[in-house]
């Protein structure tokens, strides 16, 4: 499975999805924001605030927010704000390639900050290009496994155009292209199969394994670039053992 979800899967076993709730509607509605901005309100017309949309639904966000996100985007709302969208990335632990998707009003600031939080916990940020070749955009649906079994998974899944459906612990997840992400997600949704989570991300095409030390700087580095207001989304290609995360836990 890849870095990225097994990070998803590490924040549910700690419980912190839902302590972070508020945090991931800041991120969201920015996103909804210069997504508006960009490509105008029709959510059927623009893919990217569709997708963004979607993703304040998965988080329950209420429709008067949404709504509100979108206004600012398109410079009716209340303090609409410029911002910027940049890519940095860089090296964590053991050389773990880390990507992270920043949208802010500052890059100076936010530069600065994303630099120390790096080198703090044994890492670097490096030059463009060094490790986002790494990376492949992807649709990512994650079920548990005891919701369906994984043959009945592999041929809905596939059949709806999805690339693959992989295995790790107690979830599947269907890999998709992104121009495919929306219907296989309607298809396994038509069937009322419950998803842990489905979103559209950056997964990598190999993974670094970590042991304890490096494994618990490295997730120590996850939380603190999430918990960063500037970041949207952090992407790596580390893998850490159910046994090194047991007593990591």
């Amino acid at each position: 499975m890849s870095g990225h979800s097994k990070w998803s899967t590490i924040k549910r076993k700690k419980g912190a999805i839902d302590a972070k709730r508020g945090k991931a509607f800041t991120k969201i509605i920015k996103e909804i924001t210069l997504a508006a901005r960009l490509g105008g309100g029709d959510v059927e017309g623009n893919s990217r605030l569709r997708q963004a949309v979607m993703a304040a639904k998965e988080e329950n966000m209420p429709k008067d927010n949404i709504e509100r996100a979108i206004k600012k985007g398109l410079g009716s709302g209340e303090g609409a704000a410029n911002y910027e969208e940049v890519t940095y990335e860089g090296y964590g632990p053991g050389g773990v390639a880390v990507l992270v998707e920043i949208m802010t009003d500052n890059k100076n600031r936010t530069v600065a900050e994303i630099r120390h939080i790096l080198s703090k916990h044994g890492g670097n940020l490096g030059e463009n290009g060094c490790v986002a070749w790494i990376f492949n955009k992807k649709g990512s649906i994650v079920i548990d496994k005891k919701n369906i079994d994984e043959d009945a998974l592999m041929e809905l899944a596939l059949e709806a155009g999805a690339e693959d459906v992989t295995s790790e612990g107690n979830e599947f997840e269907v890999i998709t292209d992104p121009s495919s992400f929306e219907k296989v997600k309607k298809a396994i949704d038509a069937k009322g199969i419950k998803h842990l989570e489905a979103r559209i991300g950056m997964i990598p095409s190999n993974t670094v394994k970590l042991e304890m030390n490096k494994a618990e700087q490295m997730l120590k580095m996850m939380e603190k670039l999430e918990d960063n207001d500037d970041v949207q989304n952090v992407y790596a290609n580390f893998d850490i053992d159910d046994d090194v995360m047991e007593k990591l836990s």
